[in-house]
C-alpha cells in the first residue's frame, strides 16, 4: 500500500530525514515511535506530500508522489490524515466539517455527503453532537470528529500524527478505542504515537526513529519482547518507557 524508498529531506542545510526505507502492506498497522525531534512526524507527512522530499520516492497504492504527473490533491483525498491538533474548521458545525471536503474534493452531492458523514460520526460514537461546533466539544470528541471526517473520504490508508498528544489523559482512551476498532476492521494505518500500550495491542510492526533515520523496523513482538536485541538507542528508549 505504501512504499517508502530511500527518502531524504532537508530544511536548508539541516537534514531531517536520511535514507528512510520501509513498506506498509494493505491492512497492516505500523506504529512509528522514537524521541522528540527524531523525524517521525516529518516522515508521516511525506507520505501524502504535505512535506516534500528532496531524494528518493514514495509510492502510495501504485502512485508515485514525486511523479510530476501525479494529481496530489486527488491522492491526498484517498489518504486520511489525523493531526495532533484536530484541524477542524471552528466556524463550521460538526456536520459541515464532515461534508465540506466530500462535496468540494470528491464531488459528492450534499445529501450523499451528509449521509456518509453522519454514518462515520455514528461510528465514532458522536451522532448526538452533529449540530454542535468544535468549540463546544471536548478535545477527545474533536479528535474523534477529525477521525470521522477522514473516514468520510473513503480512505485507502489512514495516517495519524500523534493523535492523542494534545489531549487530557482522560480523553486519550476514547480516541485510542476508535483507532483500535479501525485497526481490527483491517484499515491500513501508519501511526506516530507515544502510546506504547496501543502499539503493543494492535500494531503489526514498530518503526523506531532517531535523528532522522529508521533505526528499527520489526514486528511488535520482537520490538517489545526482545529489547536486548535492539539497537542501543531503542533499548534506552524502551527502558525509559517500559519501566513505568
Amino acid at each position: 500500500m505504501i512504499q517508502i524508498q530511500n527518502i531524504s529531506k532537508w530544511y536548508g542545510s539541516f537534514q531531517v530525514l536520511t535514507d528512510c526505507t520501509t513498506s506498509i502492506q494493505k491492512g497492516e498497522v505500523v506504529v512509528v515511535c522514537g524521541p522528540s525531534g527524531s523525524g517521525k512526524s516529518t516522515l508521516i507527512k511525506t507520505v501524502n506530500a504535505l512535506e516534500p522530499i528532496q531524494k528518493g520516492d514514495i509510492v502510495v497504492n501504485g502512485t508515485s508522489i514525486t511523479d510530476p504527473k501525479t494529481d496530489l490533491p486527488k491522492l491526498r483525498s484517498h489518504v486520511g490524515m489525523v493531526f495532533q491538533h484536530f484541524e477542524l474548521f471552528p466556524h463550521l458545525s460538526v456536520t459541515e466539517n464532515l461534508t465540506i471536503a466530500q462535496v468540494k474534493v470528491l464531488g459528492r452531492s450534499q445529501d450523499d455527503a451528509i449521509a456518509r458523514g453522519l454514518k462515520m460520526l455514528d461510528r465514532v460514537g458522536l451522532s448526538a453532537h452533529k449540530d454542535k461546533f468544535p468549540g463546544q466539544l471536548s478535545g477527545g470528541q474533536q479528535q474523534r470528529v477529525a477521525i470521522a471526517r477522514a473516514l468520510s473520504m473513503d480512505p485507502i490508508v489512514m495516517l495519524f500524527d500523534e493523535p492523542t498528544s494534545a489531549l487530557d489523559p482522560e480523553m486519550v482512551g476514547e480516541v485510542l478505542d476508535v483507532m483500535v476498532k479501525l485497526a481490527q476492521e483491517g484499515m491500513t494505518m501508519m501511526v506516530v504515537t507515544h502510546e506504547m500500550g496501543f502499539a503493543k495491542k494492535v500494531s503489526h510492526r514498530v518503526i523506531f526513529m532517531d535523528a532522522g533515520k529508521i533505526v528499527e523496523d520489526c514486528r511488535k513482538d520482537e520490538f517489545f519482547g526482545n529489547p536486548e536485541a535492539r539497537s542501543p538507542r531503542a533499548k534506552d528508549f524502551l527502558s525509559k518507557i517500559l519501566s513505568h
